[in-house]
């Protein structure tokens, strides 16, 4: 039977700092234009995280069938494991989708620009069709296009928008650097199974590129960021200089990936990504609002 832990697990909440990071951003640049909106703020950011376990359940369902899911490092798998059956795990990532749905259209209603529905429901596509379907894009080294524009400018750019009917570019900037951030947190995790995803074919951006590039690249997604929005966004707001303060943990973890950790010593790098880019979202939302 499965347990609340399993599908706990299964969630994956060391990624979901990915889905509340550009809330934070995206709010601290309606602020920054004084059109804040904590309401709207609460919709969003439920609306992202339900999308971010959806994903990881989708991910969990297509993986497993598919049979590249068998001998993994990193949290439970819940199909590849027999933990749950196929069609469950389905109908978890179709609920989480069904939420963000809802609170999506709330978020709409409130805001009345209900065009945004179509961005709504192609995020939606782009969840299942990262591993899901016949030619899945992650499955082509794609994945990372898919996280920095639907986890970056599109999470970014909508939250801000939603609060203050027009967007600022800070906002444009923390959208790139939230994007990168994202992009980091999915080549750590691909990084980690580019053994095991090679030998199945799921060729990921980090299987195309090599460990090598895939490090270095790692090492720009991580440190690029905090630099460009610390210091580009300074210009907007000297506040958000603290964001500089992160400089030292991205160094770390760069320097960590690129002196060669691999398999299980990848793990705490990719629970460290996460919490790097949620402390990003964190100083850099809250320098743009002051």
């Amino acid at each position: 039977m499965t347990t609340a832990s399993d599908w706990l697990q299964g969630a994956r909440p060391r990624t979901l700092p990915a889905a509340a990071a550009p809330v934070l951003v995206g709010t601290g640049a309606a602020a920054q234009l004084g059109e804040a909106h904590l309401g709207r703020a609460a919709l969003a950011l439920g609306v992202a995280l339900a999308l971010q376990v959806g994903v990881n359940y989708a991910n969990d369902y297509s993986d497993g069938i598919r049979g590249t899911d068998v001998d993994r490092v990193g949290p439970l798998r819940l199909t590849a494991s027999g933990t749950a059956s196929p069609g469950t795990v389905k109908a978890a990532a179709f609920a989480a989708f069904g939420v963000a749905a809802l609170l999506g259209l709330a978020l709409v209603a409130a805001t009345g620009q209900w065009w945004l529905l179509a961005v709504g429901a192609v995020a939606i596509l782009a969840a299942w069709g990262y591993t899901g379907g016949k030619r899945p894009y992650g499955y082509r080294g794609l994945g990372e296009v898919g996280v920095f524009v639907f986890f970056g400018l599109v999470a970014v750019l909508g939250t801000t928008y939603t609060q203050a009917d027009e967007l600022s570019w800070p906002a444009w900037v923390g959208a790139v650097c939230v994007g990168m951030l994202a992009c980091a947190l999915l080549m750590a995790n691909n990084l980690r199974d580019v053994p095991t995803d090679a030998l199945v074919g799921k060729r990921t951006l980090a299987v195309r590129l090599g460990e090598r590039w895939s490090r270095r690249a790692y090492a720009v997604l991580v440190i690029g960021p905090v630099l460009l929005g610390g210091i580009g966004c300074a210009f907007a707001s000297p506040w958000t200089l603290i964001v500089l303060l992160l400089l030292a943990p991205a160094v770390v973890l760069a320097v960590t990936v690129l002196l060669g950790a691999r398999g299980r010593a990848l793990v705490p790098v990719l629970a460290g990504t996460g919490l790097l880019e949620l402390a990003f979202g964190v100083l850099l939302g809250l320098g743009l609002a002051l």
